[in-house]
């Protein structure tokens, strides 16, 4: 009998190319000098939508296998999550080295003086020991702990749309309502992941425990 062929082993590939696609387009605009009147701040907006939009997908894998009942689309989610911080690093590389001009000492006061950045480089921080031990091998090392390590992964999002909304608000940011739709995206996200069933099943037990002791007469009333 002819083994199955493992689609998402074969489908990997395509949605490696697809994933770099982003920053090809991103490099020819460039070249092409084709990014309008602030060039820099299209690198760094376009880089950053990449990494936010790579980001929630990461987090739409477990839902969407719930929905669909396929379980191994929870191996695409480790190529989407490297992906995601591959577009952050591509959007913290543009800012140091093209919009501060190599002077990486300016940084750090960049960091005291504009919330936004502060917000944007905890984001950051926080996904490389995720993509450290984002290996099988890291995973067997660390055990229970590597989840509760990778938990990190719904906070981080969060501080991508408020780096977003910051940087709009202080009037650095190419379009205005796009936080909000990240924003929403990321609540819808987090909102599916509430256990609803669990939750229903535990207040009807509640319930059903609080009407059965008001039925029982109290033994000391009676005595």
């Amino acid at each position: 009998m002819a083994r199955r062929r493992d689609w998402v082993a074969l489908s990997k590939p395509p949605l490696f190319a697809l994933c770099l696609l982003p920053l090809v387009l991103l490099a020819w605009n460039a070249a092409q000098g084709t990014l309008g009147p602030d060039p820099v701040a299209q690198l760094e907006h376009r880089s950053g939508d990449w990494a936010l939009r790579l980001l929630l997908a990461t987090l739409a894998v477990t839902p969407l296998r719930r929905v669909t009942g396929v379980s191994k689309l929870v191996r695409y989610r480790r190529l989407l999550g490297l992906f995601a911080f591959f577009y952050v690093c591509v959007h913290m590389g543009i800012y140091l080295v093209i919009d501060l001009g190599g002077f990486w000492s300016q940084i750090f006061a960049e960091i005291a003086r504009k919330p936004y950045i502060t917000v944007g480089f905890t984001a950051w921080l926080l996904l490389i020991p995720l993509a450290l031990t984002s290996t099988k091998g890291m995973m067997r090392r660390l055990g229970r702990r590597w989840q509760q390590m990778h938990r990190i992964v719904y906070l981080i999002p969060l501080l991508g749309v408020l780096h977003y909304a910051w940087m709009v608000k202080s009037g650095n940011a190419i379009a205005n309502r796009e936080p909000l739709y990240y924003g929403a995206a990321f609540a819808a996200l987090m909102l599916w992941r509430i256990p609803w069933a669990r939750l229903r099943d535990g207040l009807r037990a509640l319930r059903a425990g609080t009407a059965a002791a008001a039925r029982c007469p109290d033994p000391a009333a009676r005595r």
